[in-house]
């Protein structure tokens, strides 16, 4: 590329096309995996990589002491997320594994099986066709820090890694009242999760070394190691305390594996605020161009500076200002289009507010390639709305706004004085507003991923909660 040129203007398409098909995640797990496993010609390993599909699918390890329930919340996970559990039993009981079989037999003299031959089986495990599909979740493993860089060295890693944590005295409490069905290898307790059905409990079985003591020894030995394999995990590791209802603690585990964790790669934000009139988009909109130098395009402020300019389609616009007849979208989307072209768009990102307002201005938006990436709903109850419209007065005399309720006028004087814009009055708020939620459940449906923020609250919190949903990724849509 001829460098006296530069610099280089790069089309909108470019950065649009990489994000939406996560260009720069799937070369950097490819990186990853030729780093990791070296082969001698590259070529076939990527097309393989990439025929296997399954960069996305859940990668979980779960974690905690015993009696916290890591068995119950993971064979939940499992059937949710239509995922394969892996844990020590079903690795050795594997009928058609030679490294099974010898795993077998050591587990049933010692109860333990050397982390060699663990690692070992988890590898054959995971070549399986399921668990390159569908993914996995590995139940208890590791359990030392061996384990756990073995597992590393093998290019074997997790996206998740969940760690439940308890008082002692509230796992020994629990262990106790455990009961197994050899069935179906489901896991009971007398007081907190006993079945109703009759046939299911007579089949229940106590299992071996639940005692107090043996809880207790359990329990020291896992403290001992678990302080050793958090750090293999930086980053996505997250401990859920496990002294709350099973259901809670699954909700809180589900949620955190549908999320995306940060990446590096690069990210323009297109924002789209929506919500009815007097929600907020305009204050958040400037507090978003503010912080993040994104540019503010409001559309109506756009139509209003293109018929002051006296440009050519300022020209075409005037004559529905004059009317107070609305601008056809045709127009309205070539004034919006100029803008969103400029270099400072494309090159810093923008925040849009003020369109679409409909089903069909939001097509026309997509089909003109100005696709957000983010987009969030200002949710505002209709008297706050009220409140905060209907109330707003301007002095005619120094052009000072006021609110009677927020910021009234110092004096009686001035009170008396002041102007209500014709925009305000009640009758026109609630054509707006109506004619928004009319409109709403579309461009619900049309922005599936969109956010909901509370927008009846401190601007400031507001703006925290959008901030949070732009600088994270969205999460995984799991049917």
């Amino acid at each position: 590329m001829d460098s006296t040129t530069a610099p280089h203007r790069i089309p909108p398409e470019m950065p649009q096309y990489g994000e939406e098909n996560h260009i720069f995640e799937l070369m950097q797990n490819m990186l990853e995996q030729l780093l990791i496993h070296q082969p001698e010609d590259p070529i076939p390993f990527m097309i393989q990589h990439l025929h296997k599909d399954n960069d996305n699918v859940p990668r979980i390890v779960i974690l905690g002491p015993p009696a916290s329930g890591k068995t119950t919340i993971a064979m939940w996970l499992c059937k949710h997320l239509n995922s394969s559990l892996l844990t020590l039993e079903n690795l050795v009981l594997n009928e058609f594994s030679f490294t099974a079989t010898k795993a077998r037999r050591l587990y049933l003299q010692r109860k333990t099986i050397p982390s060699v031959l663990l690692v070992q089986l988890i590898q054959e495990r995971l070549a399986e066709e399921d668990c390159i599909k569908r993914g996995w979740i590995l139940d208890g493993i590791p359990e030392t820090r061996e384990q756990a860089l073995r597992i590393q060295t093998l290019g074997i890693t997790p996206r998740h890694v969940i760690v439940l944590s308890a008082p002692d005295t509230v796992l020994i409490e629990r262990n106790l009242g455990k009961r197994i069905d050899p069935q179906t290898g489901e896991i009971y307790h007398t007081t907190f999760d006993w079945p109703p059905e009759s046939e299911i409990q007579n089949r229940l079985m106590v299992p071996e070394d639940i005692s107090e003591l043996e809880t207790a020894q359990k329990l020291l030995e896992y403290h001992r190691n678990i302080i050793r394999v958090i750090p293999s995990y930086p980053k996505i590791l997250k401990v859920i305390s496990a002294d709350q209802p099973c259901v809670d603690v699954f909700y809180q585990a589900l949620t955190y594996v549908q999320s995306n964790h940060r990446t590096n790669a690069p990210f323009t934000p297109r924002v789209l605020l929506l919500g009815p009139v007097g929600s907020g988009k305009s204050l958040q909109a400037a507090l978003l161009a503010q912080k993040y130098r994104l540019v503010n395009v409001c559309c109506g402020q756009l139509l209003k500076e293109a018929v002051a300019d006296r440009t050519t389609f300022g020209e075409l616009v005037r004559p529905f200002f004059e009317k107070e007849m609305a601008v056809p979208d045709s127009l309205l989307m070539k004034v919006l289009s100029q803008r969103l072209n400029q270099q400072d768009c494309i090159q810093k990102g923008w925040v849009l507010h003020g369109v679409p307002r409909d089903l069909d201005q939001a097509h026309l938006l997509n089909s003109l390639g100005y696709n957000p990436n983010r987009v969030f709903f200002l949710n505002v109850p209709f008297d706050s709305i009220m409140e905060r419209l209907t109330l707003r007065r301007i002095d005619p005399v120094t052009g000072e706004r006021y609110h009677l309720m927020y910021k009234p006028p110092p004096t009686m004087e001035i009170q008396a004085r002041l102007l209500q814009n014709p925009k305000d009055a009640e009758e026109q708020v609630k054509l707006k507003v109506d004619l928004f939620y009319r409109n709403s459940a579309d461009l619900e449906q049309l922005y599936g991923s969109a956010i909901t923020v509370n927008g009846d609250q401190d601007p400031y919190t507001v703006f925290e909660y959008i901030e949070s949903g732009i600088i994270n990724p969205l999460p995984k849509k799991i049917p």
